[in-house]
């Protein structure tokens, strides 16, 4: 087997999978991967039709992984009716995934608001002008949009919009995944267990 990867064993992870992730995520960082909050979030409409996206995660921790957007886009839209999600983490110099699935929730108003101010201003006129997945008529509209509610807002703090927010992905199973190069992969899976979490390897 080859030694370009560590393998994945049971005796080496961590008892609870969030810790687990955050020695891999400072690993990733570590090792100089950009734009290591990069995830794939997937949702499905009340009848089962998926679809994905690529966000931000904005932090984890015992309350879920949280991302934001507005609640009018498709994915706020297919929450809303079916409010359950994966996540997909790929760093691919370390070949390691980790994929996030469980219920879905919105994060709170004063979380919502701290993450938005933390925001550049032009990021957050953007948030306000911009429909999210509904048809426009041009890009040129929605510069003309931008502009109008920076005009509108030049001397006053813009708001939180009240359609944009935050979800947390609350964790149900959580799965490391490490390459190998022999393609007999390492994979440890971490579900419930009473106050615990139990961790058994699925095969390639």
């Amino acid at each position: 087997m080859s030694e370009d990867f560590i393998p994945l064993r049971e005796q080496d992870v961590l008892a609870d999978p969030l810790a687990q992730f955050a020695a891999w995520f400072e690993e990733a960082r570590q090792a100089g991967i950009a734009h290591l909050e990069e995830v794939a979030v997937a949702t499905a409409t009340a009848n089962g039709t998926p679809s994905v996206r690529m966000v931000l995660m904005k932090g984890y921790d015992a309350d879920g992984f949280a991302f934001f957007t507005n609640y009018d886009s498709r994915k706020g839209v297919e929450l809303d009716a079916n409010p359950r999600g994966a996540l997909l983490f790929y760093w691919a110099p370390l070949g390691r995934q980790v994929r996030v699935e469980g219920a879905v929730k919105r994060t709170s108003r004063e979380r919502t608001a701290q993450y938005v101010h933390s925001r550049a201003r032009g990021s957050r006129l953007s948030a306000m002008a911009s429909p999210q997945s509904q048809v426009v008529p041009s890009r040129g509209a929605l510069e003309d949009r931008v502009e109008e509610m920076a005009a509108h807002y030049a001397e006053t703090e813009l708001p939180v919009p009240d359609r944009w927010g935050g979800y947390l992905v609350i964790p149900e199973r959580i799965e490391f995944w490490q390459h190998r190069d022999d393609r007999l992969h390492d994979r440890l899976l971490y579900t419930p267990d009473g106050d615990g979490w139990k961790i058994q390897r699925l095969a390639p």
